[in-house]
């Protein structure tokens, strides 16, 4: 999938600056500009799998929270629901690389393109790495980084308690859940198989 990425990126770019009015922004995203983000994959083979794919998949969080957010009962703060829906996977930048294979095409062996894990950085789950990595630049407020940590659900973090605990609690942790539940199986798929990255 060929996407426009500078256009993607001043779309990012133009909610951040909208709608986060923090101390530490700007540096957050300098570190994203000078990183990979705006390039990187989402995943190594299914949802996103191709250059910009995380920027489009954390805009498609965005975007489906914004919808989640009208199912709870109170009102969620804007600024919040868009720093923990466009920051719930910065665990993933420079996280990837391209690496090459041996695959066949129309009957022929071809060396091909594909992308692999290339950790640099192992910092506990996804979503824990995800906090640590925006607190380094910007604060969190408490249900912000709720809902960064809880993103992925019972597949990151195993301790069933405290993830039904965030969601009674926390409703921001919810409505992140869903929607990036939503924007990986809803959206961009390459793959009807399980992604495991």
């Amino acid at each position: 999938m060929a996407l426009d990425l500078e256009k993607q990126q001043m779309e990012f770019l133009d909610i951040c600056h909208t709608n986060i009015q923090r101390e530490g922004l700007a540096g957050l995203v300098n570190w994203l500009m000078t990183a990979d983000f705006f390039r990187a994959p989402a995943s190594t083979r299914f949802h996103g799998a191709y250059p910009g794919g995380l920027c489009q998949h954390s805009l498609d969080v965005y975007n489906y929270a914004l919808r989640a957010s009208n199912l709870v009962d109170q009102p969620l703060d804007l600024e919040s629901l868009t720093v923990a829906s466009l920051f719930h996977d910065v665990c993933k930048v420079n996280f990837y690389k391209v690496d090459r294979r041996n695959q066949k095409v129309n009957g022929v062996w071809t060396e091909v393109p594909y992308y692999t894990i290339e950790e640099k950085f192992a910092f506990g789950g996804h979503g824990s790495k995800s906090v640590f990595l925006v607190e380094r630049f910007m604060r969190l407020k408490t249900d912000e980084a709720i809902a960064i940590n809880c993103h992925m659900g019972f597949s990151d973090q195993g301790n069933v308690s405290s993830i039904s605990q965030a969601y009674e609690r926390c409703p921001l942790a919810w409505v992140i859940h869903v929607a990036d539940e939503a924007a990986t199986w809803m959206l961009h798929r390459t793959s009807d198989d399980e992604e495991n990255a």
